[in-house]
């Protein structure tokens, strides 16, 4: 959906790889190209088992430096799936899922339809 500011909010599934098949809905996730990294609650995050991995610092739109733990997840949306960098945001932080599971899954966003699309044929190397 697209509110009216513009921005484009879907539906995330989140899934620990290490427990298949056990996932949880996070609804209202803007979806945002400039974000690198998915965000996603740490609640949710802790709830399915993930454990951070590391600490990544980042910089905010308006300039602030802060800290963050990541971990590895596998991410749904829009009919497709892929693994990504899960940041454990805290109260606060926005939801977001970011540009790498968008390219991960193979996805982008469809004004027009107000949805996620399949982004076309995957390129690929021929030998």
């Amino acid at each position: 959906m697209i509110d009216d500011m513009g921005i484009f909010r879907t539906t995330v599934a989140v899934e620990n790889p290490a427990r298949p098949g056990v996932t949880s809905e996070v609804p209202n996730v803007t979806v945002d190209t400039g974000s690198e990294y998915t965000w996603l609650p740490r609640t949710v995050l802790e709830a399915l088992g993930l454990l951070p991995i590391r600490t990544v610092r980042f910089v905010t739109a308006d300039g602030r430096q802060i800290e963050r733990a990541v971990s590895f997840g596998n991410v749904y949306a829009g009919g497709s799936s892929a693994p990504d960098i899960l940041v454990f945001a805290d109260a606060g932080d926005m939801v977001l899922l970011g540009a790498r599971a968008l390219e991960g899954m193979n996805l982008r966003i469809d004004i027009l339809a107000n949805q996620l699309v399949p982004a076309g044929p995957v390129p690929a190397a021929v030998v």
